[in-house]
């Protein structure tokens, strides 16, 4: 039969182990959550948890005598417990106090004196909140959390104020918040272009001076620069022919929209009248097409045109001097620069010879005129006579004699460049019988 034996006794060292631990101090006796508190007493070895009215906190033991707890989440007056191997301590009393409540920031900082926007308060301790002050004026409110809480400004004047918050905690330093005016746009310069946007325009008005956004009709505008309160320069978006209402929308409000700019499509040229001309220029050019109205420029090549728009779809320009060839001609508008239309300029022609130099005005007598710029003769004229021809080339053409009296008289041609020299050309005299 086996003789029953009990353990050995403990020794000291277990003993100690085995001891309770004592809270004599703690330090400070209130706060707000996160402080960090110091607890000086005995038995703080194998610590197992430091409690806050039952709520577990972090901590760290500095020695058998001291710890230092960071204060968890609570309220009111509350015991702090230390629990070791050896058991749990006496509480030491706690009071949570409660943060004055700090904003940070005020999101948007300013609004429209007919006040009715949402503004966020941003920062700390909001739990609990009782009032939110634009100034002394009550602003309805709701606690999002204990960082942020949402309000409605009220109506005010122009100016800023102090926005506030109060809490069981007290009430919060001030926060700036500005009245603005609503914006209002009077002009834009200049009110109309072309539909694939690109250019810029003016806009005046006032309380323009923090502008978030600009809009044509219901499209942003490509980009915009607020130069002061009373103008922004806008790059105008893309567009349908039409008007379109501007709008800036600033904290302050959206501007009416009574202002307009116009889409406008780029001009249309169908038939330049005539074709060519000299290289002297000077002569008068008909222009037809649509969108011709708002003209600001006529272009022969790069050579600027003085023109007179007659319609919507007709133009008179005056060709400028150029040089033999063909250049496009252009019209310039606020919707853009029209298609190009050729025009060509001649170098006026020139007679060298007529072959034969004499003969009668008898039916069939046809003569040869050589010279240059023969290609686009209108007319051959015997004198003031004009007479049936053909162009043979640029250089050759032959005319027939028209009738006339005896004696010598000058043969010229005529094309769109000029009017050529003239070369003499002899009728007989009948013989006398």
């Amino acid at each position: 039969m086996e003789t029953p034996h009990s353990s050995p006794p403990a020794g000291p060292a277990a003993l100690a182990a085995l001891v309770a631990p004592t809270i004599n101090v703690s330090t400070p006796v209130s706060g707000v959550a996160g402080t960090s508190v110091t607890l000086t007493g005995t038995g703080f070895t194998d610590v197992t948890a430091v409690t806050f009215g039952g709520v577990p906190s972090s901590y760290t033991v500095n020695s058998a005598t001291k710890i230092t707890a960071i204060a968890p989440p609570g309220s009111g007056s509350v015991q702090i417990v230390v629990t070791t191997t050896g058991g749990t301590s006496n509480g030491i009393g706690f009071v949570y106090t409660i943060a004055t409540p700090v904003i940070t920031s005020l999101v948007p900082n300013q609004g429209p004196v007919t006040g009715g926007n949402t503004v966020t308060l941003n920062g700390s301790g909001f739990n609990g909140a009782t009032a939110v002050r634009f100034g002394t004026t009550l602003a309805a409110f709701a606690v999002v959390s204990s960082t942020q809480v949402t309000a409605v400004a009220p109506a005010g004047v122009l100016g800023t104020v102090n926005v506030t918050i109060t809490t069981p905690g007290g009430t919060s330093a001030g926060v700036p918040y500005s009245y603005v005016g609503v914006p209002t746009l009077t002009a834009v310069t200049p009110n109309q272009g072309g539909l694939p946007g690109g250019n810029t325009v003016t806009l005046t008005g006032s309380n323009l001076g923090a502008a978030s956004a600009v809009n044509f009709g219901g499209r942003p505008a490509i980009s915009f620069t607020v130069v002061s309160s009373t103008q922004i320069t806008a790059v105008v978006p893309t567009g349908s022919a039409g008007a379109v209402p501007v709008t800036v929308v600033t904290p302050g409000g959206t501007t009416s929209g009574d202002v307009s700019y116009y889409y406008l499509a780029a001009p249309v040229l169908t038939d330049r009248a005539p074709a060519s001309g000299p290289t002297a220029g000077g002569n008068t050019v008909v222009l037809t097409g649509t969108g011709l109205v708002a003209a600001s420029a006529v272009r022969f090549g790069a050579a600027m045109a003085g023109f007179t728009v007659v319609s919507d779809v007709q133009i008179n320009a005056v060709a400028p001097p150029g040089a033999a060839g063909a250049v496009a001609i252009t019209v310039v508008a606020p919707g853009g620069t029209s298609n190009g239309l050729a025009y060509t300029y001649l170098v006026a022609p020139v007679l060298t010879a007529v072959t034969p130099n004499q003969g009668s005005s008898a039916a069939g007598t046809v003569v040869t005129l050589t010279g240059t710029g023969l290609t686009s003769a209108t007319a051959v004229l015997f004198g003031a006579v004009p007479a049936a021809f053909t162009v043979i080339s640029d250089g050759v053409l032959t005319a027939a004699v028209p009738p006339g009296p005896s004696g010598t008289v000058s043969v010229t041609v005529v094309t769109p460049a000029g009017t050529s020299n003239g070369v003499v050309f002899t009728r007989p005299a009948p013989p006398e019988i």
